[in-house]
């Protein structure tokens, strides 16, 4: 058994340098090439992982995204008494990436983080599409999980330090889903579209700093336009549904289906895709 799996073992990681390799002899680019490269490597390591460690690491980023929703949802308390209610919105983007920079540098697994990435062995002919729908169907599982259970601890402790209350989740949960259907599938899309880029442009720097700088002004810019992400939009539309009647289960689980849908159409085909075939169509 030890060495079915050490010959398994092997086998992908051959897989692995040889896709990669095969990417670098193609290049006339080799930047291009090489942050192309490093992305296919790195979702050949999450294709690895087996399905517990990838559904834990997965909670976790449902767990630690929701820092983002703390301090939005802490800001809205504190400006809207005195702002307009769209520059309170416009405010976030101050503080929606604190989340983001505590998923992505501590490498937790983010389903718009992954999307693009998940789908590059696809394109490359590695990986199937059954593959594919698999492997994100464990870790939307785990986002979402973790999402709803941060929820309920906001939603039963928060309101006892004072920090927000249940009129402000009401009121952030209702304006996130206050869209028609085709307005937030675009929206999602354009999300979607960012966090494939984010996915990217990390690829092209090791240094720290230039990472987080990264991280916040691309998400920051999700935050500012309002775009929405369907993983902090669960606990924004969750948390809408406990508080609010206004808000059934049926809005939330809508918003968030259209949201998935949206975030992996533009995360997966506007800069997967393209990014790929922007590279292949040389050869």
């Amino acid at each position: 058994m030890e060495n079915s799996e050490k010959d398994k073992q092997d086998q992908i990681d051959t897989e692995l340098k040889t896709s990669a390799e095969e990417l670098k002899k193609k290049s006339q680019g080799r930047a291009f090439v090489d942050i192309l490269s490093s992305q296919m490597i790195e979702s050949f390591h999450v294709y690895r992982l087996n399905t517990s460690s990838l559904f834990l690491s997965s909670f976790n980023a449902g767990l630690e995204i929701g820092v983002s929703y703390l301090l939005l949802a802490s800001l809205f308390h504190i400006f809207s008494p005195t702002l307009m209610a769209p520059n309170v919105y416009s405010l976030f983007a101050f503080v929606y990436p604190v989340g983001f920079i505590l998923v992505i540098l501590g490498k937790s697994i983010l389903f718009t983080e992954q999307t693009s990435l998940l789908a590059l062995p696809v394109l490359n002919g590695k990986k199937s599409f059954k593959e594919l729908l698999n492997i994100w169907g464990v870790v939307i599982a785990g986002n979402i999980i973790g999402g709803i259970i941060f929820s309920l601890i906001v939603y039963l402790l928060i309101p006892r330090l004072h920090i927000f209350n249940i009129e402000d989740m009401a009121t952030i949960g209702a304006h996130v889903i206050d869209y028609d259907y085709i307005v937030l599938f675009f929206s999602a899309m354009l999300a979607g579209w960012l966090m494939g880029l984010l996915s990217w442009v990390l690829n092209s720097t090791d240094d720290t700093i230039t990472r987080l700088i990264l991280v916040f002004i691309i998400t920051g810019t999700i935050g500012f336009l309002g775009l929405h992400h369907s993983i902090v939009g669960n606990i924004e539309a969750f948390l809408g549904f406990l508080a609010s009647s206004e808000v059934s289960f049926w809005d939330y689980l809508l918003f968030l289906i259209i949201a998935l849908l949206g975030n992996a159409f533009g995360g997966a085909t506007l800069v997967a895709l393209f990014k790929y075939r922007a590279f292949t169509s040389n050869f």
